[in-house]
């Protein structure tokens, strides 16, 4: 079911019980080599850090100790970067699995097409993993992978925020691919990009959600009644620190940069702890003038 509808999601989503996995077995990165901010991304990314210096070297370091600190927890592979596509360190935008398949996304602008193209990640999927690929490249629609589509994988829920990022062919291409049994669309707020940064599925037992990334308030209420009570409401400023932008990388772990956690209060923290959540927190300033943070470094292997 794809559905738009508060009252039809409500009615469904307790039909759904967990059955799968609800965190990755494995993750890929890519790293910021040659890292600058892509002028077609700030178009429509209000994230990004325009007027502000970037230091590679920087990016190249925050971004190795974060594929270090994913690599203790899970088996993780890093692809070089490209500086003809400064947007690939948040690969998830572009790739990711699900069970046996690997999707490739239909990106808006043409300096993130070019990463659809890239031959070595789509024959790791392929020929090394030995997945079904999935090509949304060329659809007639936007779908930019798990940046605007949120996926809650125990239940095969997906929460779509539509936006210049993603359209509703292109969740519908997205609700096929990942083979899920709910899609529940809605609009983002004006100026918000992917829904990523508003909300994030924690291991299928909680939730992390910001209502004023949301253009209906009521559709973000009814996403944190179905986790109710474990449900983390974010504040405004607490969504621009990316505290939105966070992943379950297993069962006892929510990932985020420093300046989310930071933001996060005392209560906040408290609550993710007493859901049986450790928060790892790990320093991405240079990285995060890029516009997305920790989740969109992050892609999934299931």
């Amino acid at each position: 079911m794809i559905t738009r509808s508060i009252d039809e999601f409500r009615q469904f989503w307790p039909t759904l019980q967990p059955e799968a996995r609800g965190c990755a077995r494995g993750a890929f990165l890519v790293t910021p080599l040659g890292f600058h901010l892509a002028e077609q991304s700030a178009s429509d990314n209000r994230y990004m850090a325009m007027d502000a210096g970037v230091d590679a070297r920087t990016a190249l370091v925050e971004h190795a100790l974060l594929a270090r600190r994913v690599s203790a927890l899970l088996p993780t592979v890093c692809f070089p970067g490209d500086a003809a596509t400064p947007d690939a360190v948040f690969p998830n935008n572009v790739f990711a699995t699900a069970p046996g398949r690997s999707i490739i996304g239909r990106m808006r602008h043409p300096v993130r097409q070019r990463e659809a193209q890239r031959p070595d990640i789509r024959g790791f999927f392929r020929d090394i993993v030995g997945y079904e690929e999935i090509d949304l490249s060329t659809i007639d629609g936007v779908a930019e992978l798990t940046g605007s589509l949120v996926v809650d994988r125990a239940r095969g829920i997906g929460y779509c925020g539509l936006s210049e990022r993603c359209d509703e062919a292109g969740a519908a291409a997205m609700h096929a691919a990942f083979g899920l049994k709910l899609t529940f669309c809605f609009d983002l707020a004006s100026g918000e990009y992917h829904t990523n940064v508003v909300m994030s599925v924690l291991a299928g037992r909680a939730i992390v959600i910001a209502p004023s990334g949301f253009a209906d308030a009521t559709v973000a209420q009814a996403i944190a009644d179905a986790y109710a009570p474990r449900c983390l409401f974010l504040d405004a400023a607490q969504k621009a620190d990316y505290a939105g932008n966070c992943i379950a990388l297993s069962d006892d772990s929510v990932w985020m940069s420093e300046r989310a956690a930071a933001s996060l209060s005392a209560p906040q923290k408290a609550a993710l702890a007493a859901w049986g959540f450790r928060t790892e927190a790990v320093a991405l300033a240079e990285i995060e003038k890029a516009g997305g943070s920790l989740r969109c470094c992050v892609g999934e292997l299931y």
